[in-house]
């Protein structure tokens, strides 16, 4: 690990404030960053002081006056050189992605590879930024609509994707004109850290003014100066339920603009017509990927009562097969959760279940021994519950599957909409009718629904969130860049008249 960390240029002990190329000293706090894999320090980093917050705001104001005159194409082409930047570094990146964080190899570089993705769709994008032609109801008039950037974009994302939510705000905010103020878990500074050596590279070679990309560590209260900053358009934030509720109040109490990506509750609908091995797959991963500690892991399974033991033998047999551990080790399935906090959530809610009435189908526990010396990594587990339990209505992050059984698919949507969350969910059916009825207006309440793919992962071509408690923000794909700009409407009178709307008269 030490040769990936030279490689990014993470030193013993990084600066936390950027506006670019320049990093700041603070007289902040500093983070240690341990990994939950070894439980080792990695390295640390100082956090954000409320002068270094002011200097990096006065320098994103005046990058963003010389950054929204940069023809969109052309800063299309910056973004397109992010892209190969992070292509060259995404082993070394979805590295570290695995080792501060925990999971798995594979999700660190698909994770990377995420932030590549949706680079080529930002390019892209660059070129399509059109507004509407409307019809005037006045003779030689003409409407039309325009998008403008908003202004500064501060984006606080959360540990568990400690890069690629960040990808998703920031090449979008750049392409749109905006400039973008990152302020990372405080769980997983260091890729914060990666990132910006990586993309200072690019913004070097194209003489880009300091504060169109800048990064203030730190925690809650760094957080709360960005949402409640009146200089900063737009907020976009990721993380709890609980957090988000403080964010939005502290926008909204000053009229600003945020996108909310919060808490979900997720369900698997298998139907008596599923294929159950394929479902098998589906249901497994999104409930112990990550380790349980994505907002779109599978959290509950509702499942038919003719299939019922069936698929329940199926799902006890495979959790026997999960490999536990080191998450930089391939053959493992499972690695640690984030830290001590998580385990202790973990348990609790375990006892919780246990004292609402819920039944242990695969006992939970915490690692201990060789190999788990961090004490962060914990087993998978499986319960059967009725869905109004509290413990079931709340989400815990951590890999705790809960089981429900039905015997009528509205009984099986009344309970998936059952809950305060509304962000992923599926069907796993081969019936048409039972697919349809799961997609329709009277289905899924969440922003995310699939037939015959599990709730957990999302292409970057989809617009992403989710509804009700999970906030209603969308960010990545589809017309979400639309979040990221002012719209304008625009009419233009070419006649020697002055007709008012309405037909209203007004004589003069």
């Amino acid at each position: 690990m030490n040769d990936i960390l030279a490689k990014l240029n993470i030193q013993a002990l990084n600066q936390g404030v950027s506006t670019g190329l320049n990093w700041i000293n603070t007289n902040g706090a500093v983070i240690d960053s341990y990994s939950p894999v070894d439980g080792k320090l990695l390295a640390r980093v100082t956090t954000c002081s409320r002068e270094a917050y002011e200097q990096v705001i006065a320098t994103a104001t005046a990058a963003f006056a010389e950054w929204r005159m940069v023809p969109a194409p052309k800063r299309g082409e910056i973004v397109r050189q992010m892209g190969e930047a992070l292509r060259e570094n995404k082993e070394a990146l979805g590295q570290l992605v695995s080792y501060e964080m925990g999971k798995s190899l594979q999700e660190g570089y698909g994770e990377v590879q995420e932030m590549i993705d949706i680079c080529d769709f930002a390019v892209g994008l660059s070129r399509q930024l059109y507004g509407l032609t409307m019809h005037s109801e006045r003779p030689m008039h003409r409407m039309y609509e325009q998008w403008h950037p908003l202004g500064i974009v501060g984006i606080i994302s959360a540990f568990n994707f400690p890069v690629a939510v960040w990808s998703w705000n920031s090449m979008l905010g750049w392409i749109c004109g905006n400039v973008c103020i990152w302020k990372p878990s405080e769980k997983t500074p260091l890729c914060a850290v990666a990132v910006q050596n990586i993309i200072s590279k690019v913004l070097k070679a194209n003489n880009i003014p300091e504060g169109v990309c800048s990064l203030v560590q730190g925690g809650r209260e760094t957080g709360e100066w960005l949402a409640a900053d009146t200089r900063i358009a737009l907020i976009s934030a990721t993380g709890s339920t609980r957090m988000g509720r403080q964010v939005g109040a502290a926008v909204a109490a000053r009229l600003g603009k945020s996108i909310l990506e919060l808490g979900g509750n997720n369900a698997i609908i298998i139907s008596q017509h599923a294929d159950l091995d394929m479902s098998l797959v589906g249901a497994v991963f999104g409930a112990v990927g990550t380790a349980g500690q994505r907002c779109t892991s599978t959290r509950r399974l509702i499942i038919h009562e003719s299939v019922y033991d069936s698929f329940v033998q199926k799902l006890v047999n495979a959790y026997k097969q999960l490999k536990i551990g080191n998450p930089l080790d391939q053959h493992n399935h499972v690695g640690p959760v984030i830290d001590k906090d998580a385990v202790a959530n973990y348990l609790q809610a375990i006892e919780q279940c246990k004292q609402q009435g819920g039944t242990f189908l695969v006992e939970g526990g915490v690692l201990e021994g060789a190999g788990f010396e961090s004490g962060c990594y914990v087993k998978p587990c499986i319960a059967a519950v009725t869905n109004d339990m509290a413990i079931v209505q709340h989400e815990t992050f951590a890999p705790v599957l809960y089981l429900i059984k039905y015997s009528d698919l509205n009984e099986a949507i009344a309970l998936q909409n059952g809950v305060p969350q509304g962000l992923s969910s599926a069907i796993m059916t081969m019936h048409l009718r039972e697919a349809e009825q799961f997609l329709a207006h009277t289905g899924s309440d969440c922003g995310i629904a699939n037939v015959n793919i599990g709730t957990s992962g999302a292409e970057i071509g989809g617009a992403f969130g989710g509804e009700k408690e999970t906030g209603g923000g969308r960010e990545s794909g589809s017309d979400a860049w639309k979040a990221y700009m002012r719209r304008q409407t625009n009419t233009i009178n070419w006649s020697t008249q002055l007709p008012l709307a309405q037909g209203i008269k007004f004589d003069l």
